[in-house]
């Protein structure tokens, strides 16, 4: 079968996407969102498409996929901002001054224990606490896995041992806390 039957053939599916896509989501501009970046994925993937087998099934599984990453990317991006607990000025006003200044003095220790990290370790472990996968890491600097796993390891080992006088001050904050 040539690419451009194909591909016809995936839009013709697009009435059975929005379909499916309706049990997955309610807002119509977030349904045709799904179903557009799953036939764009299908259309571009369609090389791994094998002939005579169920295609709305292949493409109920690239939808379904795709609205998975979605929701875990958004999962994500919200669970960083946590607004369940609203804290009034009048708290905030007792321990702002005190937090300043030892977090000002907390992040001096701590970027000057980074410097004394080798640069082979600091470089995955910052990139991995920026937030990248293994595999993005070990792509960007071309090494294994494997390498960035055990650099990220030493890397945060290293700076726990060079900053452990901390330890016991964040052991009983978070006591308290609790």
């Amino acid at each position: 079968m040539n690419n451009a039957t194909l591909d016809s053939q995936i839009c013709s599916e697009r009435p059975k996407l929005l379909t499916l896509a309706k049990k997955f989501l309610s807002d119509d501009e977030d349904i045709n969102d799904l179903v557009q970046d799953t036939l764009i994925k299908a259309v571009r993937y369609s090389h791994l498409y094998k002939e005579g087998t169920n295609m709305s099934g292949w493409l109920f599984t690239i939808m379904r996929n795709t609205f998975i990453n979605s929701y875990r990317r958004m999962t994500r991006k919200n669970s960083i901002i946590d607004t369940s607990e609203e804290l009034s000025s009048a708290q905030l006003l007792n321990s702002s001054s005190k937090n300043r200044s030892e977090n000002k003095f907390l992040m001096e220790d701590v970027n000057q224990a980074m410097k004394r990290v080798d640069p082979a370790y600091s470089a995955p472990f910052l990139r991995y606490f920026e937030g990248y996968k293994y595999h993005e890491i070990a792509a960007e600097l071309n090494i294994p896995i494997g390498t960035v796993k055990t650099r990220i390891h030493l890397a945060r080992k290293e700076l726990k041992s060079q900053l452990s006088m901390y330890a016991d001050q964040f052991r009983k904050s978070s006591q308290a806390v609790a």
